[in-house]
């Protein structure tokens, strides 16, 4: 399979659930995708949440995309790999123009606790009810 199968898959599917680690506890969560492209999947969060702290103690995440499409066209998704943070003032600013709401995070318009970061390198792979019992043999892409 090749990147853009399964990021096509994440944009066109963008609720997603995150799995970070705190301390030994796995911690799962609903989270929006922003967008997925050939650097990655891309996220944002604040610098006050659990998530942000988690992520900078243990970097390790697994994104699960789902496209609920009932029993017959069920599909699953899995994206594992190591959360970047990423510093950008262009993307910071193109996410703020596409998604306004982040901008009731802070007082201050520059959203100094806006946090963007992406699943940039790791493996994925998808799954279906066909795969079922043969998770072990599900054919997995490198990124």
């Amino acid at each position: 399979m090749s990147l853009k199968e399964y990021t096509d898959f994440a944009n066109n599917n963008q609720v997603s659930y995150l799995a970070t680690i705190d301390g030994i506890q796995p911690r799962v969560r609903g989270m929006m995708l922003w967008f997925a492209n050939h650097d990655g999947f891309y996220y944002h969060t604040s610098n006050t949440k659990n998530l942000y702290h988690q992520l900078v103690k243990n970097p390790h995440v697994e994104a699960c995309f789902f496209n609920n499409n009932e029993q017959t066209g069920m599909k699953m998704m899995r994206v594992a790999g190591m959360a970047e943070f990423i510093e950008d003032e262009r993307l910071k600013n193109q996410l703020l123009e596409e998604r306004p709401f982040i901008r009731q995070m802070s007082p201050d318009p520059a959203v100094p606790n806006l946090v963007i970061f992406r699943i940039s390198h790791g493996e994925a792979y998808f799954w279906t009810m066909a795969d079922n019992m043969k998770e072990g043999t599900v054919p997995k892409t490198r990124f």
